[in-house]
C-alpha cells in the first residue's frame, strides 16, 4: 500500500464518523421524546381518522370551514376568552351550576362510578364549575382542563392531547365532545389516560343541535360505542343538562387491546 494513501484514510473516514455520530445522536433525542410529545406533533400534521374510526358515519359529522388546526383553536378561544361570558360564567352561573353538578356528581358516587378517593378530571372545564362541584361532594383530588387556564380548578391543556401521563384517572367527565375537531383523539386521549377500570362519563346532544362553536355533530350513540374500543358501555340515559340530552357512561377494560 502507499505510505500517502495510508496516512489519507483517516481523513476520509472523518466525514462519516461524523455524520454517523449526529444520526445517532439524533436517534437518542428521538427515543427521550413523549409519547405525548409526539402525539401533539401528530395532532397539527394527521387530520384524518382511522378507517375504523366511524367518523364516515351518518351520525357523527365533523363541521366544515376550518382551514387548519390553528383556525379551530383560534374559534374556541373567540368563545372561551369572551369577557362577557367568563363574567357570567363566574358570577351569576357559578352557585347555580356547582349546585347542579354538585347533585349529577352525588348521584354519580351513589351508582359507584366515581368515589371521595377518585383522581378525577373534567374535560373541557372554562371556569371549573364541575371541579368545585366534585370537590364540594367529597372528591377532593379533581382537576379540570381548557384551552385557558383558571387556577386553582383548570389548567392549561388540549383535550386533544391531554398533558397527563397514561393511567392517571380514575374518572373522567365532560360535556364538550361536540367541541372536539378530531373526535378520535378526543377520546383516544380520555383511554390513554384512565387506569384500568377507570370511569368516563361523557353528556352529549343527540337530538338536539348544539351550539355554533361546535366542531361535529352526534345524531347517535352508536359513533361513541365504535370510539371507545378499549372500554365497554355501562349505561346511556336521558338527561337534561344545560342543553344536552344524553348522558353516555364507559369503563375502561382491565386489560387492554393493543
Amino acid at each position: 500500500m502507499n505510505p500517502s494513501s495510508s496516512s489519507k484514510l483517516p481523513l476520509l473516514l472523518k466525514p462519516f464518523l461524523l455524520s454517523l455520530l449526529l444520526s445517532v445522536v439524533f436517534l437518542a433525542f428521538l427515543a427521550t421524546q413523549s409519547p405525548l410529545l409526539r402525539l401533539k406533533t401528530a395532532l397539527h400534521t394527521t387530520q384524518y381518522p382511522p378507517s375504523n374510526a366511524g367518523i364516515g358515519s351518518s351520525s357523527l359529522r365533523i363541521r366544515r370551514g376550518y382551514t387548519s388546526y390553528n383556525a379551530y383553536i383560534e374559534r374556541q378561544l373567540n368563545k372561551t376568552l369572551n369577557p362577557k361570558l367568563r363574567k357570567i360564567w363566574t358570577t351569576r352561573d357559578w352557585h347555580r351550576k356547582i349546585k347542579v353538578f354538585a347533585h349529577f356528581f352525588q348521584s354519580l358516587k351513589q351508582r359507584n362510578l366515581v368515589f371521595n378517593e377518585s383522581k378525577a378530571l373534567s374535560i373541557g372545564a372554562r371556569v371549573g364549575q364541575e371541579v368545585a362541584a366534585m370537590k364540594m361532594v367529597g372528591v377532593s383530588d379533581a382537576v379540570g382542563i381548557d384551552l385557558v387556564p383558571y387556577p386553582p380548578l383548570v389548567m392549561k391543556g388540549d383535550f386533544h392531547a391531554q398533558p397527563f401521563e397514561n393511567h392517571t384517572f380514575d374518572f373522567e367527565f365532560s360535556n364538550v365532545f361536540d367541541h372536539a375537531l378530531y373526535p378520535w383523539k378526543f377520546v383516544g386521549e380520555i383511554e390513554r389516560t384512565l387506569k384500568p377500570g377507570g370511569v368516563c362519563v361523557l353528556q352529549v346532544a343527540v337530538t338536539r343541535r348544539a351550539d355554533k362553536y361546535s366542531a361535529n355533530d352526534l345524531y347517535s350513540v352508536q359513533p361513541l360505542l365504535e370510539l371507545f374500543k378499549e372500554s365497554e358501555l355501562l349505561e346511556v340515559r336521558k338527561v337534561d343538562a344545560f342543553g344536552l340530552d344524553t348522558e353516555v357512561v364507559f369503563r375502561k377494560k382491565l386489560v387492554e387491546n393493543y
